[in-house]
């Protein structure tokens, strides 16, 4: 089974990570981080997270499942709501936990993985 790592200059790879990597037919996703107030964090971190999907061929739309870490839980209903207004209307799994010290005191951290897009991506 064959994988492309998935950097470019706005989402560089980085010594033991790497924005995303495609094998045949998945997309899987580094988290990004959101700062500052929960609602715009989180639109943050969905917005790169959407860019990096394009760069690897795929889309927000062929998100099969998201991983959520809060720094605080009780932040949730406001994070959900950013949430809800970003995605498609038929979303796709999520787990969401308490992860506490995010890096660089970020306030929320997103993955995902994703289907493939139909053509390899052009880096």
């Amino acid at each position: 089974m064959s994988r492309q790592l998935i950097s470019n200059e706005e989402f560089p790879q980085r010594p033991h990570n790497c924005p995303a990597v495609t094998v045949p037919g998945l997309v899987f996703c580094s988290g990004q981080i959101g700062k500052g107030e929960i609602k715009q964090a989180t639109t943050t971190a969905l917005s790169n997270l959407k860019k990096v999907l394009e760069l690897s061929g795929s889309s927000i739309e062929k998100v099969v499942k998201f991983n959520v870490y809060l720094q605080d839980m009780k932040d949730f209903d406001t994070m959900n709501e950013a949430y809800i207004a970003f995605l498609p209307p038929n979303p796709p799994a999520r787990t969401c936990i308490q992860a506490g010290c995010l890096p660089g005191g970020a306030v929320v951290e997103i993955e995902c993985i994703a289907m493939a897009g139909t053509e390899s991506a052009k880096l």
